[in-house]
């Protein structure tokens, strides 16, 4: 079983990313889960959400507590809510952010991950350049395909066309493509390729 945990604030599209990752994943044939958790209803406030991805039927619900991919869509609260618990060496970590990570004052906590599974994204930005508003979840969701490989490219735009209608779909699926693409990059420049 596959297991990530999406953090951001309400109207960043934390629930509807959750909820597009399951669907790339039921388009591939896998089953899936998405469900959030959160406090007050109300945008800006500390938003959960999970996504369980497997080749069997999945019957349990319970919250995701060690993820295999921790995808971080509002770096201030990185230091506002304990968003590295459960996290392990072989955790993925996906942070939106055009900052180092020694900026953010994390870099001592993610130091124990493996450096080849730990990528920033300017996913707010992408966001802001092609669908004139701030909103990463498309963005990350490319990105975490292709640091990840759970689902891929080709599905995330699938789901991403099924969640948006018309002209929506097309910027966000184009969004998705530039993160892939920037992960994919970062990753080949770590690996000597």
């Amino acid at each position: 079983m596959f297991n990530v945990r999406i953090h951001g604030r309400g109207g960043q599209g934390v629930v509807t990313a959750a909820e597009m990752l399951s669907v790339a994943a039921f388009d591939m044939g896998l089953h899936a889960q998405a469900f959030p958790t959160f406090g007050s209803e109300r945008t800006g406030a500390p938003v959960v959400a999970f996504c369980r991805i497997h080749e069997r039927p999945i019957t349990f619900h319970e919250p995701i507590s060690h993820p295999d991919a921790l995808v971080i869509q509002d770096a201030t609260l990185l230091h506002q809510v304990p968003l590295l618990d459960g996290v392990a060496a072989r955790t993925y970590l996906l942070v939106n952010t055009s900052r180092p990570l020694a900026e953010l004052g994390i870099d001592e906590l993610v130091s124990s991950l493996d450096p080849g599974r730990v990528v920033t994204l300017p996913a707010t930005e992408l966001a802001r350049d092609r669908l004139h508003r701030p909103l990463p979840n498309t963005a990350l969701l490319g990105a975490l395909a292709a640091l990840t490989g759970i689902v891929s490219l080709d599905a995330v735009q699938r789901a991403i066309g099924e969640r948006f209608a018309g002209a929506l779909a097309l910027p966000n699926m184009e969004v998705a493509a530039l993160a892939h693409e920037h992960v994919m990059a970062t990753r080949g420049d770590r690996t000597g390729a």
